[in-house]
């Protein structure tokens, strides 16, 4: 499965509504690799996609393990790629304590769906596990065709890699403001890193990354909103995106943060897709 070297990461994509269908058929033609639907999406959402493209992967980022039954998603997933020619990468995550009520041990909780998947017939080269901690790195390394890291840094990326190894996949997501007015680019980007910020996990991650405290207070410093979020013009957004290659990533999906559909934004960065070949 070929994802190229940059894609686009989405929450709206895989709506089944007009809108989402022509912006699914315009980033084919655009030249993207790989769309990666946001949020919890179930594989209906990847169907949605794959029907308005021809193309593209398509990939979910991530499917909740906790809402999902591992034989139904290997049957749904067999039946997506076995209708759309072989495009469908399943993204496989654990999600958070304080969006799951019955949340235990997520590396646990993974294995076990991973060992579901396995007797359902699902290949391992088929999905991707979302992860930023060692373990749950060594885990996609194992038991994926590799590692899709969210809300990262490129330092985070080469860690990623090291503990990957040279062969399994890593595509990390790479947050991005396409602007020429930093002020409020970085107003937009604190906006949507609200969210992220109440979530112990991430932030766990993102102390390992050298951010502290004062990071995190009122809405994030200027470091670290500047560190997260690639906020500027193409040429900003693709020295980010050559930094995440560099560090050893093998393809990087961007989300343009502001815009549910920014399809502005997305034909004005399409050039990466050959800067970045």
């Amino acid at each position: 499965m070929e994802l190229g070297r940059v894609g686009i990461w989405n929450h709206d994509i895989g709506l089944d509504d007009p809108r989402s269908r022509e912006a699914a058929a315009e980033l084919d033609a655009l030249g993207y690799g790989a769309v990666w639907i946001g949020g919890s999406p179930p594989v209906s959402a990847a169907e949605n996609v794959l029907a308005a493209t021809e193309r593209l992967v398509v990939a979910t980022g991530i499917l909740n393990i906790w809402q999902h039954r591992p034989a139904d998603v290997a049957a749904q997933a067999k039946a997506a790629n076995d209708k759309f020619n072989g495009r469908f990468l399943l993204g496989l995550g654990a999600s958070h304590a304080a969006l799951v009520a019955n949340y235990a041990k997520p590396l646990t909780a993974m294995r076990e769906f991973l060992d579901g998947l396995d007797a359902a017939g699902h290949t391992a080269q088929d999905r991707v596990l979302a992860a930023l901690g060692p373990k749950m790195l060594e885990l996609s390394a194992q038991r994926s065709a590799g590692a899709h890291p969210y809300l990262v840094t490129p330092e985070h990326t080469a860690r990623a890699r090291g503990t990957l190894g040279s062969g399994p996949l890593l595509a990390p997501e790479l947050k991005a403001v396409l602007t020429n007015d930093i002020a409020k680019g970085r107003e937009l980007a604190r906006e949507h890193l609200a969210l992220y910020l109440k979530l112990p996990n991430y932030v766990s991650s993102l102390r390992t990354l050298g951010f502290d405290d004062a990071d995190f207070a009122d809405g994030g410093s200027d470091r670290f909103v500047d560190g997260t979020v690639a906020i500027g013009d193409e040429n900003v957004i693709s020295d980010r995106l050559r930094q995440h290659l560099d560090a050893g990533a093998d393809h990087v999906c961007i989300q343009v943060v502001g815009d549910p559909l920014p399809r502005a934004a997305w034909r004005s960065l399409a050039g990466l897709t050959q800067g970045h070949s």
